[in-house]
């Protein structure tokens, strides 16, 4: 159990410096040449970064810990029956502590200053969706990319392409997402940077109780919706 702990530790971490990070480096690339980078290509950046570094992760520490490196997804193994309370618990703190983790370093990198990726919605967001249409997107988005998860990884013979299919479902999710929220479908990936951006950006850190809630919402469906169609009866 604690290679696993650390795995996911390490996997959390590794999501929010290159997923988040992506995202800080193209704004801070975009003010030290004076323009705007277009929605559309920060948009796919931010995409194929997460995407990416799922797969990198996947099969680097998949076959430690199962690579959830995100609390709703071990929400849906747990309603799935694929692990135990106490499994889910210690996976979440490690999650948690892994995202903290993660985002203090980026403040190292970039200064205190930085936005850290923070997920938002109303100002914070992109396109300006408010509270009600964010959550709804955030619970849609974290349904279609754990549904994917529990069907990948509920047969054997489906394991040598697990990594990919999950990185590029989470590239999906992102695409459509980060116009409205930025994209969580994690919690511990917006919890870690709103903690260590709560100073320079307070927003973030009120706001963060919908990419807490929606995502683990949105988890939670997906694996009752998944264990009906999957179940014999």
């Amino acid at each position: 159990m604690l290679k696993k702990c650390i795995a996911e530790f390490i996997g959390t971490a590794v999501l929010v410096i290159f997923g988040c990070g992506s995202a800080v480096a193209a704004n801070t690339l975009a003010d030290m040449c004076g323009f705007q980078i277009p929605l559309a290509v920060t948009t796919l950046l931010i995409a194929f970064a997460f995407g990416l570094v799922i797969v990198a992760m996947a099969y680097s520490v998949g076959n430690i810990s199962g690579c959830h490196i995100n609390p709703a997804v071990s929400l849906g193994m747990l309603l799935s029956g694929r692990m135990t309370v106490k499994e889910f618990g210690a996976y979440v703190v490690s999650q948690v502590l892994g995202g903290i983790a993660g985002a203090a370093i980026l403040v190292v990198i970039f200064g205190s200053a930085a936005s850290l990726g923070t997920n938002g919605f109303g100002e914070a967001s992109a396109i300006g969706a408010n509270m009600g249409q964010c959550f709804l997107v955030e619970v849609i988005l974290t349904f279609v990319f754990v549904f994917a998860i529990l069907g990948v990884t509920s047969k054997g013979e489906f394991t040598p392409v697990t990594g990919l299919v999950i990185g590029l479902t989470l590239t999906l999710v992102h695409i459509f997402g980060v116009p409205f929220t930025g994209t969580s479908v994690n919690p511990a990936r917006s919890l870690g940077p709103a903690i260590l951006n709560a100073v320079s950006d307070p927003t973030a850190i009120s706001q963060v109780w919908l990419f807490i809630v929606a995502p683990l919402i949105g988890a939670a469906i997906a694996a009752i919706a998944y264990k009906a169609l999957a179940s014999d009866k």
